[in-house]
């Protein structure tokens, strides 16, 4: 069974950045796009990048562009999320999650199958 562990999470200062990774089991992961969703305090959980199964058709929120890259190594079962230039609005729990398709076209969790617990970033000074 597909399970996913987001691990990178904790406490940085505005203008800091964090790497998030995503370590996936049970599965090869060639055949799954991944997302990486957060859902910050009193707020729903909204997508902020995904990637296709192949590495490329790669989405982000407009709210994190230029500043996160998502990427993925098939060889390694990880996907990562490398977040610059944090700020306090990126405050919240990440969690990745997988789907059984090539490419995913709208970066929205209802669309996606398997969720790891989530990772906290806090973006405090």
């Amino acid at each position: 069974q597909l399970q996913l562990v987001e691990s990178g999470g904790g406490l940085v200062q505005p203008g800091g950045s964090l790497r998030l990774s995503c370590e996936v089991s049970g599965v090869r992961l060639t055949y799954y796009s991944i997302g990486w969703f957060r859902q910050a305090p009193g707020k729903e959980r909204e997508g902020v990048s995904c990637i296709g199964s192949s590495g490329g058709n790669t989405r982000y929120a407009d709210s994190v562009k230029g500043r996160f890259t998502i990427s993925r190594d098939n060889d390694k079962n990880m996907v990562w999320l490398q977040m610059n230039s944090l700020k306090p609005e990126d405050t919240g729990i990440y969690y990745c999650a997988a789907v059984d398709r090539d490419v995913i076209w709208r970066c929205e969790p209802e669309g996606m199958e398997y969720w790891g617990k989530g990772t906290l970033v806090t973006v405090s000074s």
